[in-house]
């Protein structure tokens, strides 16, 4: 019937009909009436037609309505990914998003002029997330939930919670069930259905952000039976058909607190200008069979999250931690990708195939990094040795290429017993790192070499060109700061870019802006290339433990049956929204342990003093990032007692009226916490250094500033999320 309405829509002489005159043009019976509703209904929420004033209904584009899935950042902001493919992102002003929240599937009408790229939320066609997390609050005469996600502006009207297990108090952390919420001039209602605690009770902030996020705590049983199923190790018949690399000199390097080791990898010279490289990567497609529980449930999950205290893994640990897990001193069995490569690290040769491997040796990256920086004792260090050089090669190559070079440092937050942070570690991107994420884009890249080339149907890592608006304005961001900056389209002249930058005071905050306007990595049927690396072929092969990409992509390559086209492009659409919410997780489970952290400083009057960078300035106060902390804040000029500052438009910076003294972008400043809100998620500081002063300690070592999209990394402190990229 769906057909039927879509293909009468679409006559030249349809005019917008209601349901009792659509019925009559279908020459449908009355008592099909309801069958008619349900499809309508599904076209609707499908985005395929339209309902009008009325309740006619059109197809979207005569009413030039579009349909997608609508991403609000903090600041309130949308941003639409319609659904019809290569379409433009349309921006959405907070005050033009209605009722929609991040995610929801939503009609949109493009503003005039088109030029603008701007539209207007007309309805919501369905709802991402229906259950939201907050703090249950009292007035003087209802009861109310503030949300915690602060994307969301309203707070939520509740009756009196009923069936909720024990009596809730005010303050507790709450679930709430959204009702219709038909305005956005009115406040959304909704029903408590869950109570988890006290805000400040050992173990309710973590489950706050499960429950916000709908991260699940344990598998079903019929899944966990699937993963026990198949016993502890290898078995000789699991062996037939696979090339026999026991006798390798196989390692592993991974962060010192992985358990699930995805990849392996060795390295043999074979002659004075040759070397041949195997790359190893965990067989779970052996174990993992579509159609399923553990199959359904992989799928469902989309990839493993990493929150700060603990991993919601995509596959039960028998498999994840255990027999897929590339172990030392064990049998493995993985999927080879084997190269014949140059002494100058060009790539001559390809081979793919079934492996049993033996691993030799499990290093953490602090021990490969420690053996690379001393002479190589025995053969795998020498072996260590060579795949670096090897590597360096091959990145080098890279960047010629027109790779662009946009790592940060990352961050490792430690924590006690108690779920207190004790320490937070700075995780660089040093040639240990290097090392592993250079063999594996190379791996990512042969695959989808191969599967474009065998026009197999499968899913690929897309980071597609940005957006030239954004890239004006930026390129003029930077001219304002008087640096020079070139056609910002012209790869080159980004390379230039940011090579400049890296020399500049101011260049950490530039870099930011740049970062900020590029597109967001995602998964797509069609292999539309990696923006960021400059690879037209470019896939996610190297982590099917976490990854149900890479799973995906393990079933195209080696059975070429990964699903028809149609369930392929849901998939991908599926993974790259499940990426994006672990990502959400596990920054808000940091968030949730540095307020804490915080706020305990504020409250001991114990306050540590932070090096910062400033990012933004405004009339009100100016942004700092601060690395020891791995988050950014406020500092507000209320908090500015030296002086009465004023902020100088034109010329992009804050001045003393009496001293004279400026606070410009990219100063490096010392600052102490001021403020927490955690109802905003946001933290003040205040300044407690002179700016343009350096803090002792090389500030370098310490920057966190924003991480781009495209490189979050799915693994605690680790080089794994280096190559999800």
């Amino acid at each position: 019937m769906e057909s039927q309405i879509l293909k009468h829509l679409a006559r030249s002489d349809y005019v917008a009909a209601n349901v009792p005159e659509l019925l009559h043009q279908l020459g449908l019976a009355p008592n099909r009436q309801q069958q008619l509703q349900q499809a309508l209904r599904a076209l609707e929420q499908a985005g395929r037609i339209a309902r009008i004033k009325g309740n006619r209904y059109i197809l979207p584009a005569e009413a030039d309505l579009i349909p997608g899935r609508i991403r609000i950042n903090r600041a309130g902001k949308g941003f639409l990914q319609p659904d019809v493919p290569m379409a433009n992102e349309i921006a959405i002003p907070e005050s033009a998003t209605n009722t929609a929240l991040d995610q929801d599937r939503v009609l949109v009408r493009r503003d005039r002029p088109e030029s603008r790229n701007t539209g207007t939320v007309i309805r919501v066609l369905e709802r991402h997330r229906t259950k939201i997390v907050g703090t249950l609050q009292k007035s003087s005469r209802f009861l109310y939930v503030i949300p915690d996600d602060p994307r969301i502006p309203h707070d939520v009207y509740v009756p009196e919670p009923r069936d909720v297990g024990r009596r809730p108090q005010i303050g507790d952390k709450v679930v709430v069930e959204l009702r219709e919420w038909e305005s956005r001039h009115t406040n959304p209602e909704g029903e408590v259905i869950e109570i988890l605690g006290a805000p400040d009770e050992e173990g309710v902030d973590m489950l706050s952000v499960l429950r916000q996020y709908s991260l699940p705590l344990h598998f079903p049983k019929n899944v966990l039976a699937e993963a026990r199923g198949f016993g502890d190790q290898v078995l000789p018949h699991e062996l037939h058909g696979r090339e026999d690399c026991r006798s390798h000199p196989v390692v592993t390097i991974d962060p010192d607190d992985a358990k699930d080791f995805d990849d392996a990898i060795c390295l043999r010279r074979i002659s004075a200008e040759q070397w041949k490289l195997w790359v190893h990567i965990a067989d779970v497609s052996h174990y993992v069979k579509p159609g399923t529980a553990l199959d359904e449930e992989a799928r469902k999950r989309g990839n493993s999250t990493y929150l700060v205290d603990r991993v919601i893994p995509m596959l039960p640990e028998a498999l994840s931690n255990e027999l897929c897990s590339l172990k030392p001193n064990v049998d493995r069995l993985t999927k080879c990708v084997e190269f014949l490569v140059s002494h100058d690290g060009r790539v001559l040769g390809t081979q793919f195939y079934p492996a049993v491997i033996h691993s030799q040796r499990r290093f953490a990256y602090r021990q490969a990094l420690e053996i690379l920086q001393r002479k190589p004792e025995g053969n795998i260090e020498r072996m260590l040795h060579d795949a670096n050089e090897l590597a360096q090669r091959i990145r080098r190559l890279r960047f010629k290429a027109g790779s662009l070079d946009l790592d940060f440092p990352e961050s490792k937050i430690r924590l006690d017993e108690n779920g207190r942070i004790t320490r937070i570690e700075r995780v660089e991107n040093d040639i240990s790192h290097q090392l592993i994420e250079e063999f594996m884009l190379l791996a990512n890249e042969a695959v989808a070499g191969r599967l474009m080339r065998e026009n197999i149907p499968a899913i690929y890592r897309v980071h597609e060109e940005p957006d030239q608006r954004r890239l004006r304005e930026y390129r003029e961001e930077v001219l304002s700061h008087h640096v020079p900056c070139g056609n910002l389209s012209k790869r080159e002249e980004v390379q230039k870019l940011l090579h400049k930058l890296g020399t500049l005071p101011i260049g950490q905050a530039l870099k930011i802006g740049l970062l900020k306007s590029l597109m967001r990595a995602r998964y797509d049927i069609q292999p539309l290339g990696h923006y960021g690396l400059a690879k037209k072929n470019y896939t996610h092969f190297t982590s099917p433990i976490r990854r149900y990409a890479d799973l995906v992509v393990h079933r195209a390559l080696f059975q070429q049956s990964p699903g028809g086209t149609a369930s392929l492009k849901e998939t991908a659409e599926h993974i790259s929204d499940t990426e994006r919410n672990s990502a959400d997780a596990e920054r808000d489970s940091k968030d949730v342990k540095l307020f804490a952290y915080l706020k305990a400083q504020i409250e001991s009057g114990e306050l540590e003093h932070y090096p910062a960078l400033v990012t933004d300035l405004r009339n009100f106060g100016f942004f700092v990032d601060v690395p020891g902390l791995a988050m950014s804040g406020l500092v507000p000029l209320s908090t500015m007692e030296d002086d009465f500052y004023i902020y100088e438009e034109e010329r992009n910076h804050l001045i003393g009226r009496r001293t004279r003294r400026m606070i410009r972008l990219g100063d490096k400043l010392e600052v102490q916490v001021a403020k927490v809100d955690t109802f905003k998620k946001q933290v003040d500081f205040c300044l407690v250094a002179k700016p343009n002063e350096m803090p002792k300690g090389k500030f370098g070592r310490d920057h966190e500033p924003y991480r781009p999209p495209f490189l979050s990394r799915h693994k605690s402190g680790n080089r794994k999320r280096r190559r999800g990229r």
